[in-house]
């Protein structure tokens, strides 16, 4: 099952600002590369000093700077001292439990996305949090593991494709949330085909299994709204900032981005819709068997009331019952036995009882 939330307990008690990594320990060691770019100039290279970035703080020229891993604290207090980013700002980037949302402080934006994914090992949804910090000519991403799960974007970045390189780094805090909604339709195209092999399942043979593959998915689908809906408020107040950090040729893109997470709202509402129908269906299907199963169970048990009447009267023995003594009492007790049951079983079908 995926998990609700990180172990926040870790930083109980501690004061305000206090870097206390929540997530998981991946033991990935922290990496930092770097992008800078024009529309004619490419440079890229990791950074093995956080008091190396400095440099890039100040340029005019667009950079990207992501960074991979975020157990080393030490090291990522010292990067937010470089860019002069709010202990807080540091606080909820360790905190890796963060639900969606956009700050504003004044000299840059904060942004924290939730890509998720489907991991194939475990069989569940994983959750990463993506914290983006848009600055003045800079923008710095934060993920937690080492994986590079932003390679198209990347790869565009090398190849001078698409407006990657010809627009701000505006576009490419723009191109994070696109690839973050984008990787939401992936996973509820997924979670759909597994709703339809379910149905089917419902409507053919409906087992216990198929009670809990629903009960999971539900719980899924409560991880994934947790996720989702805050993004529309993110990419909504991105659009509305009065801020120069988001140049108003990106405020064209975003609304695409904007359009895109209410479609993914609107698929998983339709899906929570349908699991809910279908623990319904599952709750009828089974009451409709049990009542198949009763009706066959009563429909034989009335059939064998008239023997079983005739057999218990003529089971008393009293010594002056005449039918004792004659030759052809009882052929034609299991005679008149065999008669009304036919009877009975003739007239049930006659009413469509069985």
């Amino acid at each position: 099952m995926p998990r609700f939330s990180n172990k926040r307990s870790r930083k109980a008690g501690l004061p305000p600002g206090t870097l206390v990594h929540t997530g998981e320990q991946t033991g990935d060691t922290l990496r930092i590369a770097m992008m800078q770019y024009t529309a004619d100039h490419f440079m890229e290279k990791d950074i093995t000093s956080v008091e190396d970035l400095a440099a890039y703080k100040e340029t005019s020229t667009p950079c990207w700077i992501s960074v991979h891993g975020l157990s080393q604290v030490a090291v990522l207090e010292r990067l937010g001292q470089v860019f002069g980013l709010h202990p807080l700002v540091l606080e909820d980037i360790v905190n890796t439990d963060q639900r969606p949302k956009m700050e504003d402080y004044g000299d840059y934006l904060y942004i924290v996305l939730k890509l998720l994914s489907f991991n194939e090992k475990r069989q569940e949804i994983a959750g990463e949090q993506v914290s983006v910090i848009l600055g003045e000519g800079y923008i710095i991403s934060f993920h937690e593991t080492a994986a590079d799960s932003f390679a198209p974007l990347r790869e565009r970045l090398r190849n001078g494709k698409g407006k990657s390189r010809k627009m701000g780094v505006d576009y490419i805090a723009y191109a994070l949330a696109d690839a973050v909604v984008d990787n939401y339709f992936v996973l509820l195209e997924r979670i759909g085909e597994r709703v339809d092999l379910i149905e089917e399942d419902l409507v053919i043979n409906p087992q216990t299994q198929t009670m809990r593959a629903i009960h999971k998915l539900k719980r899924e689908m409560i991880f994934l709204r947790r996720s989702v809906w805050p993004v529309r408020e993110v990419i909504s107040g991105l659009q509305r900032v009065e801020s120069k950090l988001v140049q108003a040729s990106t405020l064209i893109y975003l609304r695409d981005v904007y359009d895109h997470t209410i479609h993914a709202i609107d698929t998983i509402e339709t899906l929570r819709d349908m699991l809910s129908g279908m623990v319904d269906i599952y709750l009828s299907s089974i009451t409709n068997r049990m009542n198949e199963v009763i009706k066959v169970l009563t429909i034989i048990t009335t059939l064998f009331i008239p023997p079983s009447l005739i057999a218990g009267i003529y089971g008393m023995n009293f010594h002056d019952m005449p039918e004792l003594g004659w030759r052809w009492g009882y052929p034609l007790a299991l005679a008149t036995m065999v008669c009304m049951g036919v009877a009975m079983y003739l007239y049930f079908r006659h009413r469509k009882w069985w």
